[in-house]
């Protein structure tokens, strides 16, 4: 009998004690749509847990399963076009949650954007942080614009629940505040780890709107104009128009 040892059509199974290689994720070929879809998709999540300057290409491209090469293909400029792409993203999604029904009380409408604001927030709370600091590396005038945008958004649609079409600038300058306030709110609410809960600082937020409105009313005929009819659409009996009158009393 031939004694030469049988060839084997594979390679020898390692050694029992050996420990497992670990799988990479297999790659699909995908149209080009889809694939760049994926990488901000992927870029997003990254982004949502760690702060950009903390993210590279190689951490995207394992985690879409993809090569760097490949990453680079569809984002020539590498991270920084990445994120720009990752942001414009994230900014067309919290913007698309300003837009609430134009339904119930002004008040339930402000609280109805902020419940869609914070939770955005709460899912891209690292990536948010970074961003609104201007602290990130990666900031750049691009970035800052597309910022820019979502307050601009936020300016508009926070006026169009208040019922105005052309704001003066001190109504102008009330909102934008506002913004303000909001965002630096959502700053500390990260900071302090979330220990307020959301529907109270959510309540909070639509109180210090009608607190600064009313203090704006004093020297503006317009804010006044839309405090009044802010104040008969809340309901003779609603808690926020019993604090309004108020405030507007004090004033007088």
């Amino acid at each position: 009998m031939d004694a030469r040892p049988a060839t084997a059509s594979g390679p020898a199974d390692p050694p029992a004690d050996a420990e497992p290689r670990p799988r990479r994720t297999g790659y699909r070929r995908l149209p080009v749509q889809q694939r760049r879809e994926q990488l901000i998709a992927v870029a997003l999540e990254l982004f949502a847990t760690r702060a950009p300057e903390e993210v590279g290409l190689d951490d995207v491209a394992e985690a879409a399963g993809a090569s760097r090469p490949l990453v680079y293909r569809y984002f020539a400029g590498g991270k920084q076009q990445l994120y720009e792409a990752a942001l414009r993203t994230a900014a067309d999604e919290l913007t698309s949650r300003f837009a609430v029904p134009l339904t119930g009380t002004p008040s339930e409408q402000l609280s109805a954007v902020l419940d869609g604001y914070f939770a955005f927030v709460a899912e891209h709370d690292a990536g948010y942080s970074a961003l609104l600091r201007g602290g990130s590396v990666v900031e750049t005038a691009r970035t800052s614009a597309i910022v820019d945008d979502v307050r601009r958004a936020a300016l508009r649609r926070t006026l169009r629940h208040l019922g105005v079409r052309e704001a003066g600038p001190r109504l102008t300058l009330l909102v934008r505040s506002w913004i303000a306030v909001v965002e630096g709110a959502s700053l500390s609410w990260l900071d302090e780890g979330r220990a307020l809960p959301v529907a109270e600082l959510r309540d909070w937020l639509v109180d210090q709107f009608t607190a600064m409105a009313a203090a704006t009313a004093l020297h503006d005929p317009q804010t006044a104009q839309v405090l009044a009819a802010l104040l008969a659409l809340e309901g003779p009996d609603a808690p926020r128009a019993e604090r309004l009158r108020a405030v507007l009393a004090a004033g007088r």
